[in-house]
């Protein structure tokens, strides 16, 4: 096959996400990546601030930068005081890391504050072909919106709190394909535990999920997000599906990162859509070498 032709190949959005972001190729080593956001919250980022400023760093790209509580959270009245002292800790600590470095900070008052991998795209900081990274396993939530968006252990934090870059072996592709129509009843988790059935716990170990098929298409971008953030229960690196038109629409029209704007002002039922009465979805997946 010629350069022209090979060149000329089709390429998965994971392909064309890599290669844009790539910073340096690593030669027999991890790739180095630029982060294009970066979600912090108070569980995973103590330690990754301290190195920071043990070392005398500054951060890199706070504008590129946003933290939130939320695994510390109380369920009930949030203006009484949390009684758990590790708890209260923890978000006492990223308020004051956050206010040192320069950090944006959704707390427990802010209409804005949020589960760390869902306010990307309730607030339009998630776009498609973004490479997102957070110290929580399910940020793979945010691959609904087309971006590659996978979760970092406190080191990895520190690092692109420092650099805003992430060091990485590039992982191996997997499709896996809905076809057919999605039966009454049947919700998006259903999907996913239905693949993860399949493939198994450790089925997509070492890779990252490419979503595809006229079961997909139907979803709402809600229930992508429900199917995105279980790949890591399949055992993937991150899982995304393809953004399509309706899905940058509704990214532009929810954006709502003005301090004015609240949450109670998302549209009803945007993203909505119909769901089949009947019929019958089957999986199919394959995997890059």
């Amino acid at each position: 096959m010629s350069d022209t032709a090979t060149s000329a190949a089709p390429r998965i959005l994971l392909d064309k996400v890599w290669a844009g972001s790539l910073v340096s190729a690593g030669e027999g080593g991890p790739d180095l990546l630029y982060v294009d956001l970066h979600l912090v919250h108070e569980v995973t980022s103590a330690q990754a601030f301290e190195g920071l400023r043990a070392a005398g760093r500054s951060l890199r790209r706070p504008d590129l930068t946003i933290a939130t509580v939320d695994h510390n959270v109380p369920t009930t009245d949030r203006s009484l005081p949390v009684l758990d002292l590790v708890a209260r800790r923890q978000m006492d600590a990223l308020r004051q890391n956050s206010e040192r470095f320069g950090v944006r900070l959704l707390d427990v008052d802010d209409r804005r504050q949020g589960v760390v991998h869902v306010i990307g795209p309730e607030l339009g900081l998630t776009r498609p072909g973004m490479v997102i990274v957070c110290g929580d396993s399910h940020t793979s939530t945010d691959g609904a919106s087309g971006a590659l968006s996978f979760g970092i252990g406190t080191s990895e934090v520190e690092h692109v709190l420092a650099t805003q870059c992430i060091p990485q072996r590039r992982p191996r592709s997997m499709e896996i394909r809905l076809e057919g129509t999605r039966p009454d009843g049947v919700t998006a988790k259903d999907l996913i535990l239905s693949v993860i059935g399949q493939i198994g716990v450790s089925g997509a170990a070492g890779h990252v999920i490419e979503y595809r098929g006229p079961v997909i298409e139907e979803l709402s971008m809600e229930e992508r997000m429900t199917v995105c953030n279980m790949s890591i229960e399949a055992g993937a690196r991150a899982g995304y599906d393809r953004a399509g038109r309706d899905d940058v629409r509704l990214t532009a029209r929810t954006m709502r990162w003005a301090p004015t704007t609240t949450s109670s002002s998302r549209s009803p039922g945007s993203g909505a859509r119909s769901q089949p009465t009947r019929g019958r979805a089957t999986t199919s997946v394959s995997s890059s070498t």
